[in-house]
């Protein structure tokens, strides 16, 4: 079987490897090259902490343990890493983070509460400040690297016969014998089936399958999709696990760097006109940052990157055919990275055998079929706590 899947995000690649993997011929395309889109601003945290939907929930529980499996068969420097996560309340927070802990405990997903030794102990170089009142574990949780887990995904699919190439997708014809994708230029590329795993891009290239995919594409400033991150260079950190504190969440990049986080300032984000390295906004999360360090005299070293999230309507994961006539497996997810395993999985065993899995029946894009925009009710938990 021949198919080509347009986008080389986390998602993408995980599809194609899964693909190659079982013998077939598969094609690759991304305008711009693999894991520069979504995947190259991404807070990269495992986890199911705030999913309440049981079926959301259930598939991104499949995702943490589909991780642990992976991380055993790539080749490549380790890219996953099940760290454990640490969330610290204050006044304001702490009734917040009680309620969760309460429900994930019921459900059987590891919570604990630790004392700021403790915290300490698990978080390594920080300082956590006197204004913390609780703080919980999730030792299930994690991070991965994203580029470095991309290239290694990307390095097995290749080993096993994919084929990647940069290409940008105008057209996508699915037609009863098959489907023909056409690239800027005009080159056309024919297939048996194709997977729309184009992340923030999906709307606009479904419809042009005639396929309704609807998502929050809003660019301008303090926009639901619209995220910065900040790569801290320095100061160089011993930090083990990912921390969500109020105001800032950080998780261990390479060498000692740390991803910062502060949901609050996308609000003020204009992507159109990037916050500056010596502005307000770098100025607030520098300043949050250097607060949890042990040592505050050191100046930070924050470099900002503006992301768009790939945040279908309503929030939740689409995964499956338009209909069930159509070769267009359309796939994007906001938890791309702690789904990509899974859904690569179970992706390309739908594709391969026409099978349907029992964790993707619930994220069919057919439940987009005759509504509009304004009638898909929009899961309030999709951006919160750190997801990106």
């Amino acid at each position: 079987m021949k198919v080509i899947i347009i986008g080389a995000g986390v998602l993408g690649v995980s599809v194609a490897r899964q693909l190659a993997v079982a013998g077939e011929d598969v094609l690759l395309l991304d305008q711009s090259g693999p894991g520069t889109g979504t995947t190259a601003t991404t807070f990269a945290w495992t986890n199911s902490s705030r999913k309440p939907d049981p079926d959301y929930h259930r598939l991104n529980l499949a995702g943490m343990e589909e991780h642990a499996r992976l991380a055993g068969q790539l080749r490549g420097a380790p890219s996953y890493f099940p760290s454990g996560a640490l969330q610290w309340a204050d006044a304001a927070s702490e009734q917040r983070l009680a309620r969760n802990v309460e429900r994930l405990q019921s459900l059987g997903y590891p919570a604990r509460w630790v004392t700021p030794g403790g915290a300490t102990r698990i978080a390594g170089d920080l300082r956590i400040p006197a204004a913390v009142t609780s703080i919980a574990h999730f030792p299930s949780e994690g991070y991965v690297l994203p580029d470095l887990f991309v290239g290694n995904l990307l390095a097995d699919a290749e080993q096993h016969g994919a084929e990647c190439a940069i290409g940008e997708v105008v057209a996508v014809d699915d037609r009863p014998d098959g489907v023909s994708v056409t690239l800027a230029g005009g080159k056309v590329c024919r297939s048996d089936r194709v997977v729309l795993a184009a992340g923030r891009w999906t709307e606009r290239l479904a419809a042009r399958a005639g396929i309704h995919v609807p998502m929050a594409t809003d660019a301008g400033r303090g926009a639901q999709a619209v995220g910065l991150l900040g790569y801290a260079r320095s100061p160089e950190l011993d930090l083990r696990c990912v921390i969500h504190s109020p105001g800032l969440n950080l998780r261990p990049a390479a060498g000692g760097h740390t991803v910062l986080q502060a949901l609050d300032l996308n609000a003020d984000v204009d992507p159109a006109d990037p916050p500056s390295a010596d502005g307000d906004i770098a100025s607030t999360l520098a300043r949050r940052f250097s607060a949890l360090l042990t040592d505050p005299s050191r100046a930070p070293q924050i470099d900002l990157r503006v992301g768009f999230r790939s945040l279908p309507a309503d929030g939740h994961t689409v995964a499956g055919y338009a209909s069930a006539q159509s070769r267009v497996y359309c796939l994007v997810s906001h938890s791309g990275v702690t789904l990509a395993p899974i859904l690569g999985r179970l992706v390309a065993a739908e594709i391969t055998t026409d099978q349907e899995q029992d964790l993707l029946r619930a994220f069919r894009p057919t439940r987009f079929t005759g509504l509009q925009r304004s009638d898909i009710e929009v899961d309030q938990h999709a951006t919160s706590l750190g997801e990106q």
